[in-house]
């Protein structure tokens, strides 16, 4: 039955999600493998269909703008039709459109048609996305909400990967008609598990409520209320993406210079062993404490990581030897994994009248970041090798941590050494006794 009033967890404890958190993550990886494969097929089918790599590039970005649009609004949207309706309505909305272009890919699909489907899959996976992280702390409560976050990062990693490696045979075999019926497919595994589960999603509120107060707080709101490290870790997060467009741009050339024989291989082992890294990512934050994303601990955390995980990408790109590049593959993996999971959490840590305008707020931050890297990065691999591009784009994320660090242990140490004076009656002070502030020092 459907718990109406409860964390869906096991009564027994916190040691193992209950079936419906299992079976939505399942469910989850479903989805995510059709994306990638989905990424693989509707690229190269564009580029056969435009014939050029402008056109393949005007129709990502166009993917990528519509979900900054919807990063926007999701809040708002999720606020007004619920989170589960949302993320039913965006894996129905991508299963039609993915439909209509498998019909179409039989014949000479018109570029319009083309334009249209990446808007609906740009907007629809960003809805999809921050209505699922928004909606985590609901579902299993907040002390469970890292290992959850967990499973979903792992399973992601992996169903990335299988995406990837699977695109090219289903092409090769079948099509890509046959390859967009897939995705259709998984986009409806998803919404009928969420249909069937019914998984509570918003959190009971007590008395009439206006749309302000049922979590229908405007983005300005948000910014005002969000405390300011949480924000830097905000548009932290949106350089960590356009960071991580360099080396999604530059794999597939080293792969072509390094394995000329079988670049996909090349391709398949990094990423493999990067998703080893995230699962090992989620297996060390589940043994610790929640205190790992709680307050400026998380903020720490997630600054760390993201210096380490800059840093391995920028070592894989150096031409290591086979065993020695898949070993600097997964620690990326460990330090992306660990970042995503400490991140996730920390936001969730918010109000939940608050939680989906943040979460829109950094989907809108990070595919911002990610689309202008792709196209920044393309036009420096032009000019520049590999390495040289991949060290620049992460060397401003590696500085952009690094800042963002000494700025948050600078604001604590000016917190902690603070005088607190008693102000005089003169300046207005309360006449009633001696003010005081006692308590601990107030989290981010």
């Amino acid at each position: 039955m459907y718990l109406a009033h409860a964390p869906i967890y096991e009564e027994s404890g916190l040691s193992h999600l209950h079936w419906r958190v299992r079976a939505l993550v399942g469910a989850y990886a479903v989805s995510v493998y059709g994306n990638f494969l989905n990424l693989i097929a509707l690229s190269l089918f564009t580029y056969e269909v435009t014939g050029s790599g402008l056109g393949l590039g005007l129709l990502m970005a166009l993917r990528l703008f519509a979900g900054v649009l919807a990063g926007l609004g999701a809040g708002a949207l999720a606020a007004r039709v619920g989170r589960r309706a949302m993320m039913i309505g965006a894996d129905l909305g991508q299963a039609v459109a993915m439909v209509v272009l498998a019909l179409s890919a039989t014949g000479s699909a018109p570029v319009w048609l083309l334009a249209v489907v990446v808007v609906v899959l740009g907007a629809g996976n960003t809805f999809f996305t921050v209505a699922l992280r928004s909606a985590v702390p609901v579902m299993v409560g907040h002390e469970a909400r890292v290992r959850t976050n967990g499973q979903l990062t792992t399973s992601r990693s992996v169903a990335t990967v299988a995406g990837f490696a699977s695109a090219a045979p289903i092409i090769e075999l079948a099509g890509h008609s046959a390859a967009f019926a897939v995705n259709a497919a998984t986009f409806l595994v998803s919404a009928v598990a969420l249909s069937l589960l019914r998984p509570r999603m918003e959190e009971d509120r007590k008395g009439p409520q206006t749309a302000p107060e049922a979590g229908a707080a405007s983005l300005r709101q948000v910014l005002r209320a969000v405390p300011a490290l949480l924000l830097g870790m905000v548009l932290l997060r949106g350089v960590d993406a356009l960071a991580s467009s360099s080396h999604n741009v530059a794999l597939p050339v080293v792969a072509d210079v390094e394995s000329p024989g079988d670049p996909a291989l090349f391709m398949t082992q990094f990423w493999a062993s990067w998703a080893v890294g995230t699962f090992l990512a989620h297996q060390l934050l589940k043994r610790r404490h929640a205190s790992w994303s709680e307050g400026r601990w998380g903020a720490y955390a997630f600054a760390v990581g993201t210096c380490v995980m800059s840093v391995s990408f920028v070592l894989a790109f150096t031409g290591p030897a086979p065993l020695l590049l898949m070993a600097v593959a997964g620690v990326a993996g460990l330090a992306d994994g660990f970042t995503e999971i400490v991140y996730t959490s920390r936001l969730q840590a918010a109000p939940d009248r608050e939680r989906s305008r943040l979460f829109g707020l950094s989907a809108t931050a990070e595919t911002s970041g990610f689309a202008l890297g792709m196209v920044a990065a393309a036009a420096a691999l032009e000019m520049w090798p590999a390495l040289a591009v991949v060290g620049l784009f992460h060397g401003m994320a590696l500085c952009a941590a690094l800042a963002f660090l000494l700025l948050s242990l600078a604001a604590r140490r000016r917190m902690i050494e603070q005088p607190y004076e008693k102000p005089s009656h003169s300046e207005g002070a309360n006449t009633h006794g001696p003010c005081t502030r006692t308590g601990p020092v107030p989290r981010a």
